[in-house]
């Protein structure tokens, strides 16, 4: 049976990079964001995220750095680098091309009928 959690768990850096391109977050913020943009239907857990986030950096396509809270705990913010908005953008033209190939594939017969007519 498909499951939608098993593919957007493939494509957990290129969503982690989207969150980053708007600007630096710490790890539950970035979690929160992800959650409320999916209607609360997509939560990574706590070990993929961070794992993520490892992987990330030493690719290169992100750095990390402390933030200065006043109050509360430090956090350890993220911010996407050159590198890593040139693999955001490739991620996401390959993701269209996996969107485009899908629809072909799975609607075949409804194109079929409006090309036939």
């Amino acid at each position: 049976m498909l499951n939608v959690s098993d593919i957007l768990r493939g494509l957990t850096d290129t969503i982690i990079l989207a969150q980053l391109e708007e600007s630096d977050s710490y790890g539950y913020q970035i979690n929160k964001n992800i959650s409320e943009l999916s209607g609360n239907d997509f939560e990574l857990k706590e070990a993929t995220l961070y794992t993520s986030f490892r992987r990330l950096e030493e690719s290169g396509f992100i750095s990390s750095y402390w933030g200065d809270e006043n109050s509360g705990a430090r956090r350890r913010y993220y911010s996407i680098t050159e590198d890593g908005k040139k693999i955001l953008l490739e991620n996401k033209v390959e993701w269209e091309k996996i969107q485009n190939l899908l629809d072909g594939l799975l609607h075949r017969t409804e194109h079929k009928q409006l090309i036939e007519g």
